[in-house]
């Protein structure tokens, strides 16, 4: 494996920067997850570099340097364009938050920096200079295991930050590997640190996870080791079939956020309380909202056969953009639910997809007649009777797109007036 290492490819400023710090005399290596991905075979997308020097000892090194987190240790060099992060190695005090260190040291040795550090297979450092891997925990052999492993004690580790056992379950996800017994086992007896990280944390721990291609295997770790329901009781609650089917049906929908999440809480919770867990999750208001809609409409099942009124109503609610998406839900959650009624199913999307390809009139907006045309029409002001006869215009042409012709609907609103009395 460390052949892979000596193939890589290095982007040439992080080269100079490591040469540079070593004609200095610092020892200097590539660290954490680009060390990872290489032996891998997976092109990184970040390089970070750790070295023996300073903060200080770095910025004299170089022209342009930016004290993006001096006090940590971390300067950004800017070499040919390329901001490269730079770390003084560092050792870190208790943790009394759960959190973060009391107060961190700079050391001069890269395995007292290693040590700190969360899992194995982050825990490997590679000097392409010498073509030295700095390896002391076994990150290689876990690596080839498909094992995450904490480094030295996982209850240590875990009870440092309280973010690490979301971290551990999210890994195994991404590169669907096993979590080592002793690193799963100590996730339970450390909750009462990982009650204490703040959802925006969590939040984006979830979606990294619901972005990959194992996301069921990420909903049942965090199910079997107690983490979800910390943040998601909704889910860790349920039977043990409704969790299993919700889990099954994520892995059965697109990689796309809303519709994971929508899937995961359809056959759980209602409207108002989806969008309430995507608030609690720190899922911006239009993603919140959005989830909300496609838990409302996910049961479409139910609407087979249905006119095409009906529908147009549902698609007024849904709204033509986020038809796919409805759709895209539906699909996943009638696969694992109902599998022998897909073909109707089907035949429904394609129904909706056919009226919305009509592009008829859903909200007031699209109405061939203006506020100002209907006042006019009316004989009155601005006043309720606007929004009442509104409305009414609204429902004929859902009823029959067709009517939407500015003579059409003025006739219509002067016989709506006469019978209304208004």
């Amino acid at each position: 494996m460390i052949a892979n290492l000596h193939n890589a490819d290095i982007p040439k400023p992080v080269l100079e920067v490591i040469a540079r710090l070593r004609e200095l005399g610092h020892a200097v290596y590539l660290v954490g997850g680009c060390v990872r991905d290489m032996v891998r075979l997976v092109p990184p997308k970040d390089f970070d570099v750790a070295t023996s020097a300073l903060p200080e000892e770095v910025q004299r090194a170089f022209r342009k340097v930016i004290p993006t987190g001096i006090q940590h240790g971390t300067v950004t060099v800017v070499q040919g364009g390329t901001h490269v992060e730079v770390t003084t190695f560092r050792s870190e005090g208790d943790y009394h938050d759960g959190r973060r260190p009391s107060s961190v040291a700079f050391e001069r040795d890269i395995v007292k920096d290693l040590s700190r550090r969360d899992f194995t297979i982050n825990a490997m450092a590679y000097n392409p200079v010498d073509r030295e891997l700095v390896d002391p925990f076994g990150g290689q052999s876990d690596l080839k295991a498909q094992l995450i492993r904490c480094v030295g004690s996982a209850l240590e580790r875990f009870s440092e930050d309280g973010l690490r056992p979301l971290r551990a379950v999210r890994f195994a996800a991404v590169l669907g590997f096993s979590l080592d017994p002793a690193t799963r086992d100590a996730i339970p007896t450390t909750l009462s640190v990982f009650r204490k990280v703040a959802f925006e944390r969590i939040h984006d721990e979830l979606v990294k996870l619901l972005h990959t291609p194992r996301a069921e295997l990420g909903l049942e770790l965090l199910a079997a080791t107690g983490l979800l329901d910390v943040f998601l009781p909704e889910l860790a609650r349920a039977t043990p079939e409704a969790a299993r089917q919700a889990r099954a049906a994520v892995q059965a929908s697109p990689v796309d956020v809303e519709v994971r999440m929508a899937v995961l809480l359809a056959d759980l919770v209602d409207r108002t309380q989806a969008r309430d867990i995507g608030l609690r999750l720190k899922f911006p208001n239009k993603v919140a909202d959005l989830v909300a809609i496609l838990v409302e409409h996910a049961k479409l099942e139910a609407r087979v056969g249905e006119s095409d009124p009906a529908l147009r109503r549902l698609l007024a609610r849904v709204g033509l953009p986020q038809l796919p998406q409805l759709i895209a839900v539906v699909r996943a959650r009638v696969q694992v639910r109902e599998p022998d009624r897909l073909p109707e199913v089907e035949a429904l999307f394609a129904r909706l997809e056919a009226l919305a390809a009509a592009k008829p009139p859903l909200s007031a907006k699209e109405l061939a007649l203006t506020g100002g045309d209907i006042m006019a029409t009316l004989g009155v002001g601005p006043s309720p009777i606007v929004g009442e006869a509104t409305r009414f215009l609204l429902e004929s042409v859902l009823d029959d797109p067709g009517l939407n012709t500015a003579d059409t609907l003025k006739a219509r609103l002067k016989d709506w007036q006469a019978r209304s009395g208004r």
